[in-house]
């Protein structure tokens, strides 16, 4: 099959789909892979260092997409990228869509078919290709948190960590999956008084055990939410249900109790959000100030430490995309753990999730293919 990888233009994305040793596997395994020129600039890889790896270089990402049967990238297509996707193709990504009325409706049009990496899943339940970038940003958001603290950034002017004498910041993650789990064991270490609230009984003694004891938690209901965010100096939002829109857990009048130059930081954003005053910013732009409440809201976290994030990526996507590759959408029908993550497929919504957030019509995999 013929693959192309592009240069991610969103506002300060610096992974890139495939890096120059994922490009090898593809290349061993009897692919061909298109690269846009300086698509590796962010992680330091040369257009000589793909070309050792087997691949051709492109001048133009309208050649990608033109010359390729399948689209390897991290982010969701902006819109001058989803016009060019055509039908048939396919597109293996980040998609986002339950937020993302105006990109699930071109990629729609588009007829292509797009695999979420969001939504593919494993033997275990788990999201694999979620949790390496949710590990990357549950640990940036402790230092995201951190740098908005400080009182010339707007925060409260609190060392996370405090010092002898002196109380360390008040922390709370709302979610303890692995956006919350990693905020956690990064706000623990920095010797933050750490709170983690979640729904899920079993998972509460699994994060107890896990913290032996440097992590409070606690059931996660309305009033258990507002003493905690009430009291805290820093709120993690980390509440995620796949494929769908995040509940929003802090309303604007909650804002008014929060301590003023107190910190929110919602992981969640790509899904809408799990503040009802969150709205997505970026890396050049990052937080913003409502009701005296510092507000982090960038969504493409992961994106700030490209080398890590897109080798973390590429270990997990591999086994994926080379499937994809070798059968194409043969792949999909075959494997439940892809076929998870078909968000769209011949102008039909295939994940009920997402069809349910933009109130579209949902398409089962066994209908649009027939």
């Amino acid at each position: 099959m013929k693959v192309g990888i592009l240069k991610e233009i969103k506002t300060h994305e610096y992974r890139v789909g495939l890096t120059p040793g994922a490009v090898r596997e593809y290349v061993a395994a009897g692919h061909s892979v298109l690269v846009e020129s300086n698509a590796g600039a962010g992680i330091g890889a040369t257009d000589d260092n793909y070309r050792k790896a087997g691949a051709t270089i492109a001048t133009s990402a309208r050649e990608v997409f033109a010359s390729s049967e399948m689209i390897v990238k991290v982010k969701e297509p902006q819109p001058s990228e989803w016009t060019q996707l055509r039908e048939n193709q396919i597109l293996f990504t980040y998609l986002h869509l339950a937020p993302d009325p105006d990109q699930a409706k071109g990629l729609m049009k588009s007829g292509c078919t797009a695999i979420a990496y969001e939504t593919v899943t494993d033997a275990h339940g788990g999201l694999p290709l979620l949790a390496p970038m949710s590990e990357v940003a549950g640990r940036l958001a402790i230092e995201a948190a951190g740098a908005a603290l400080k009182r010339y950034a707007g925060g409260r002017g609190l060392l996370i960590g405090g010092v002898p004498g002196v109380p360390p910041a008040r922390i709370v993650v709302i979610g303890g999956g692995v956006v919350g789990t990693h905020a956690a064991r990064m706000a623990a270490g920095l010797g933050a008084e750490v709170t983690i609230l979640d729904r899920s009984i079993p998972r509460l003694r699994e994060l107890d055990e896990l913290f032996e004891g440097r992590v409070r938690t606690r059931f996660s209901t309305i009033e258990a939410v507002e003493e905690e965010v009430f009291a805290a100096d820093v709120v993690i939002g980390a509440v995620l249900v796949p494929g769908a829109s995040a509940p929003k857990l802090v309303s604007r009048g909650m804002l008014s109790s929060m301590r003023k130059g107190s910190v929110i930081v919602d992981v969640a954003i790509d899904q809408g959000g799990c503040f009802e005053t969150s709205r997505a910013t970026t890396h050049a732009d990052p937080t913003y100030e409502v009701d005296g409440v510092i507000h982090y809201c960038v969504a493409n976290m992961p994106g700030a430490v490209p080398l890590t994030s897109s080798q973390a990526l590429n270990n997990a996507t591999l086994p994926f995309g080379l499937a994809l590759a070798s059968k194409g959408f043969a792949a999909v029908l075959e494997n439940p753990h892809l076929r998870a993550g078909l968000n769209v497929y011949r102008g039909r919504l295939t994940y009920k999730a997402v069809a349910e957030s933009l109130g579209l019509p949902f398409s089962p995999i066994e209908q649009a293919a027939a």
